[in-house]
Formats: C-alpha cells, sequence, structure tokens
C-alpha cells in the first residue's frame, strides 16, 4: 500500500538545538496515527512541518504522493489542523467561527455541512454562544469543528484533549473514532499514553529521534521482563529505595509504583523485604500486563 503520509531522513534545527534528528516514518490512508512522547521531543514540530507551516533542514516530506517542499499550497487545501494553543474568537458565536473559517477555505455552501458538524459534535442547541463562554471541552469541538468544515482527507491534532476534563476528553474521542469511519486519515500528538493505545499505529519520539514505531501492541510486546505494580505507603519512600538500592527498574504512577524483573517470583520477595524493613506499608502487589508507559520509560532507561 503507497503511504499517504512519507516523512524520510527529516531534520529540523532551531539556532543549535537539533529538534528533529533523522525521523522517518509513514502513516496509511484511513489511519489513526500516534505521535507520542514529553515535551520537547519534536512532536509539535514533525506536525507543523506535515501542514507546511514550518520548513525543514533536509529530508523529504510527501502527503497524498505530493511534496510539500514543492506542493504546499495544494496540499494545504485537503487538510484540517487543530493546533495546540486555542484560535477561535472568543467574540463570535460558534456559527460565527465556523462561518469564518469556511469563508477561509473558500467553502461556499456551508450551512449544511456546519449543522452537520454542530450534530456530530453535539454543540447543536449552543450555537449562538459566543466561544469565549465555552467550557474547555465545547473549545475544543468547535476548533474540531472549524478544521473539518471543508472536508479535508488528513487532520491533524496537536494534543487535542490537554487540559480537558476526562468527560469531554471520552467524547472527543468518541467523536474521532466516527470520523475514522467516514476515511479522515488523523495524526495527533499526545501526552497521555494510554490515549496512544487508542491509535492503529505510535510512533515514540525523544529528544527529537524515534524510539520506536509499531503499533501499541507490538511495542507493548518489546517487553519481555515481569512488571509488577505495588501499592505501598509512603510511596516516594518506597520508590527512592528501590531505585536507589536494587538494579530493578521502577516507575511511579501516582499512589502505585511498577517494577520491573527479570522473575517476579524469585525477585519480589527482595522487594518485599526491603520495603517492610525501612517501614514502607504495602497494601498490595500484582503483576500486570505493560503499558506504553512502562515501555516508553524503559527505553529511555535504556538509552541513557
Amino acid at each position: 500500500m503507497k503511504s499517504f503520509i512519507k516523512i524520510s531522513d527529516l531534520f529540523k534545527t532551531y539556532d543549535k538545538v537539533e529538534a528533529v534528528r533523522g525521523v522517518t516514518m509513514d502513516v496509511s490512508k484511513g489511519e489513526m496515527f500516534g505521535l507520542v512522547g514529553p515535551d520537547g521531543a519534536g512532536k509539535t514540530t514533525c506536525i507543523r512541518i506535515m501542514c507546511g507551516l514550518l520548513g525543514f533542514d533536509s529530508g523529504l516530506v510527501e502527503m497524498m504522493g505530493e511534496n510539500i517542499s514543492t506542493h504546499k499550497k495544494h496540499i494545504q487545501q485537503s487538510i484540517g489542523y487543530l493546533s495546540q494553543k486555542y484560535s477561535m474568537y472568543g467574540d463570535l458565536s460558534i456559527d460565527e467561527n465556523i462561518e469564518f473559517f469556511a469563508e477561509i477555505h473558500n467553502v461556499r455552501d456551508y450551512k449544511d455541512r456546519r449543522n452537520e458538524l454542530l450534530e456530530f459534535t453535539r454543540l447543536i442547541n449552543f450555537r449562538d454562544r459566543l466561544a469565549d463562554q465555552l467550557s474547555g471541552g465545547m473549545k475544543q469541538k468547535l476548533a474540531l469543528a472549524c478544521a473539518l468544515i471543508h472536508k479535508p482527507k488528513i487532520l491533524f491534532l496537536d494534543e487535542p484533549t490537554t487540559g480537558v476534563d476526562p468527560v469531554s476528553r471520552r467524547d472527543f474521542w468518541k467523536i474521532l473514532s466516527g470520523l475514522l469511519k467516514d476515511g479522515i486519515t488523523i495524526v495527533m500528538t499526545t501526552p497521555y499514553l494510554d490515549e496512544a493505545e487508542r491509535c492503529n499505529r505510535v510512533a515514540m519520539m525523544n529528544k527529537g529521534k524515534l524510539i520506536a514505531l509499531d503499533t501499541p501492541a507490538n511495542i507493548k510486546a518489546e517487553i519481555t521482563e515481569d512488571i509488577i505494580e505495588i501499592v505501598c505507603s509512603p510511596i516516594r519512600t518506597a520508590f527512592e529505595l528501590i531505585r536507589t538500592r536494587t538494579s530493578f527498574g521502577v516507575q511511579m504512577f501516582g499512589d502505585r509504583i511498577d517494577v520491573v524483573m527479570n522473575n517476579s517470583r524469585e525477585d519480589y520477595p527482595q522487594i518485599e523485604s526491603l520495603l517492610t524493613q525501612n517501614d514502607v506499608l504495602i497494601s498490595s502487589n500484582r503483576k500486570i500486563t505493560p503499558s506504553l508507559e512502562n515501555v516508553f520509560i524503559h527505553k529511555i532507561k535504556d538509552a541513557s
């Protein structure tokens, strides 16, 4: 299958900082593709380059079979972009914002499409409300409607659910699932690795480089060691004890820690003894399936 988006050996430098270092990846038509990684990993830079909003030092970027360097304007007619920064006009209503973006994209008969999008995003009952009066989740839905008014073939989303409440995040994902059924290709960045598990494929980035690219299931399968989740208190004391006094990999997630070990049956008693001898109360422990978070931290640790 020919790649709908193709990036080869991409480099981008800001002053002396290498934001993107030799990234090569492809996205298939109709795929939901996730770019994940911490702040500064190069995710947003890659998105902006693919949208034709940012130049690059070297490499090749092709969108729908066309070179972004020579066919930028034509390509931009077929893409939608929802940026990290909220860009709606607060003193315009929902209807007026969508109308404005329709005119930018030279969409003349947009009213039926607007109604369709308002129904789709469940904003139809709020169409006269000013954008400044919307909740965070509703603002993101409005921004999505504006990005879709011209029926793009590719939709770029840069951390679309950051700062949005859990209920709105769930609603947003339902909307994205509907878009996939319509055949739209979605490329998104997210700092939430649990969200990335919903993608068809995921590219993990760190310090401008790709460290993994595959389906979430295949990436998680790369960890062959046992992962034991321990709920205990005080959690930070437990984390520091395991980090500084054992050779096991340890990760802290809220009120739990995940410990990576070769053989949990043989190795866990060592952890249990260390914690109890230092007045750490263990509430529970269980063997868990690796998450993308486990793999990401594990890969960074191995690379360091």
